[in-house]
Formats: C-alpha cells, structure tokens, sequence
C-alpha cells in the first residue's frame, strides 16, 4: 500500500498541469477511483490479517487438570501457565477442563477430544493409565501427560506414536531444599508431607531426606503422607501435629493439599518449603523460604513449540531434571535463606549436574546411601 500511495504521489508531481481545468465530472471520477483502490488495499490487508490469526490458531491444544484444580498453586496451576504461555507467545489456542474426582478424568478427555483438540494433555501420575487408554482409542490425534512413565517393557503399556510421556527428576530440587532445612532447623526436627504415596512423592520423599542427611546428619525426619491432593484441612491437621512434635519446617509436595500446611506454618509462626512454582512469590507468605520448583509450565510449553514446529516425540518419555533446566529452587530463596547457605546449594547443583553425586529417588537408593 505504502508503494502504491507514492506511485502516485510521484506521478502527479511529474505531469505536467493542464491550462484548463478538469471537469467536476472527471475530478469526481479520479477521485472515486482513488478512493476504491484504497478501499482495495485496505479489505486486502484485513483478509491477510485474518489469515495470519488463523494460520497461528490452527493448532488447539487443551488440559484436563487433576482432583486439585486449576488454581493449586501447585503443578495444575503450572501446567496452565504453560499453555498460557503457548496461547501467547506461539498463537496457539487452549483451553482446560477440571477433574474433580477421578472419575472424571475419562469423560474430560472425550470432551476435550470431541471439541477437536490437536493435543489432549492429563496432568499427574494418576491419569497415566487413563491417557494410555485414550491414546489407544483415538490414534488420529495426539496426548500427552505430566507425571507418568510409559514403559515399553510390556506391549499393553508402551506409549503409542501419539503420546508422549514428560516425567521430572523431583529428587534433584527436593535434595536442595532438603539441605537448606536440614541447616536453616533449630530443633534438629524437619518434617515431610506427601499428597499421594507413589513413585513421583516417593522421589520429593528420597530426596529431600537426602538433602537434609547430607546437612545434618543428626538431624530427625518426621514423615506422613494426606492419600489426597485436594484436601487442604488434613494437610493442617497433619502438619499441626509434625509441629507440635518439634519440627520447625516442614516440606510438602501435596499438591492443593499442601495449602492447609502452608497454612499451619502461618498460625504456628514456622517454616515451610512450597513445591512445583514459588510458591512464596504466589501466596506471599513469609513462613515460605523456599520451593521445590518443577517447570511443568515450561516443559508443557516446549512439547507446544515442538508440536507447532512439526518436531512431536511421540511414542517416548522426556525427562527434566536440573541439567535441563525443568527443576530447581525458588528465586524467593534469598529472602529467607542465608546467603552462605545459598553458595553451598548452587555448589551442590553443580555436582549433581556434574554427575558428582547421585541423587536418591527411591528408598532403596536412600538406605544404599544413608544406612542407619
């Protein structure tokens, strides 16, 4: 358009101008034709708009998030953020269904399915078995969860071509705010809170008792676990007790469960370590000092990317963990936690990206590395 204004421009600057005037009716013509191939250009220019705001949306992606909902504060609310990030950055459509029970997880991912979804993602351990059977049962399109390892050891559970699991090495930040805690405790007792007892819990479990042996050798370890990731009350109740019974911080991974410990540490007056985002930045509560961060936004926005660019990893597993940048600790750490601490953590990253120590995700690992 901008070429074809000074094509004129130019033009009229090089004719040479008529010793008799042009006739209304000619100007008026002229001008009518100027003006309708400006409006040319213009109906042009909105048609290659839209079309460029279709060819960005041309990909719907969408969630079905776990019995804690969408606004956890924990790996549902980060897995959200990512597609968020999807919507903004790639132009990717999305959208999320919430499960309030678990039997709510197959009838979601039909719904997400008949709405025309290009990717179907189940978010937590628990949906693992259910996005296989989905997978299995609409090979023309694509899903993926958060959480679940997809063995191909067995026929009946190896990951078809269209989907693909994306797991975390959860020991590796668990084992850094486990060290910081065993430091930063001033009875020598440290609790730990799980939401549901499995691998993925078993991992934060391992390898935030890892953490705090390798600070604190004396140290105790109290340990319970909710069965429930959405329930908030006994995430208090239980926690309340780990503090009656001496423990100045307490580390959950317990999902929305986790927000009643957080609470207790807020009435009790003691520590507390968030997990999967910062969650200190989210609730802004002091008693934070640290989080156990697990990028489920970034990792969920990366398979977007891929997915957009024609690179999908289906029929695999994709594992983050500190040497790929999908765990850590918090940036609120340095409000609470002494800058000498710090130093030693970040050293500690470096040996375990380094391969210098050997984080343990399971209890066999942990006795192996710390017998009584």
């Amino acid at each position: 358009m901008c070429t074809m204004v000074l094509s004129l421009l130019l033009t009229g600057c090089g004719e040479k101008k008529s010793d008799e005037p042009a006739s209304g009716g000619d100007a008026a013509k002229v001008s009518d034709s100027t003006e309708k191939d400006k409006d040319a250009e213009e109906d042009k220019e909105e048609d290659n708009k839209e079309q460029e705001t279709m060819a960005k949306a041309d990909l719907m992606i969408s969630m079905v998030t776990d019995t804690g909902g969408i606004n956890d504060q924990s790996f549902n609310q980060s897995a959200w953020a990512g597609l968020e990030m999807a919507q903004s950055e790639l132009g990717i459509e999305v959208g999320f269904l919430e499960s309030t029970q678990e039997s709510d997880y197959a009838p979601n991912l039909e719904n997400l399915y008949d709405q025309g979804n290009d990717l179907m993602w189940g978010i937590g351990y628990l949906m693992g078995d259910t996005v296989l059977e989905a997978a299995k049962t609409n090979p023309d399109k694509k899903y993926a969860t958060i959480d679940f390892f997809y063995s191909d050891a067995d026929p009946e559970t190896a990951p078809p071509e269209n989907l693909l699991g994306v797991t975390f090495r959860e020991q590796e930040p668990s084992f850094l705010v486990g060290y910081i805690a065993g430091k930063m405790t001033k009875t020598n007792n440290v609790g730990f809170v799980g939401g549901m007892d499995f691998d993925v819990i078993w991992r934060f479990e391992n390898g935030f008792k890892a953490g705090v042996k390798t600070a604190n050798p004396d140290c105790e370890i109290q340990i319970q676990y909710a069965n429930d990731f959405g329930d908030t009350a006994k995430g208090k109740a239980i926690a309340n007790q780990m503090y009656q019974k001496d423990a100045d911080i307490i580390f959950h991974a317990a999902g929305y469960t986790g927000t009643g410990v957080i609470e207790s540490a807020v009435e009790n007056g003691k520590y507390v370590i968030g997990v999967d985002v910062d969650q200190k930045a989210i609730l802004g509560k002091d008693e934070i000092i640290t989080s156990a961060m697990k990028r489920v936004d970034q990792a969920i926005f990366n398979v977007a990317k891929d997915l957009k660019d024609g690179k999908w990893e289906g029929g695999s597993n994709i594992t983050y963990g500190l040497a790929e940048g999908g765990v850590g600790i918090a940036p609120s750490s340095s409000d609470a936690v002494p800058a000498d601490i710090l130093e030693e953590v970040a050293q500690l990253e470096k040996d375990i990206i380094a391969g210098k120590i050997i984080v343990p995700g399971t209890q066999e690992e942990y006795e192996a590395q710390f017998p009584e």
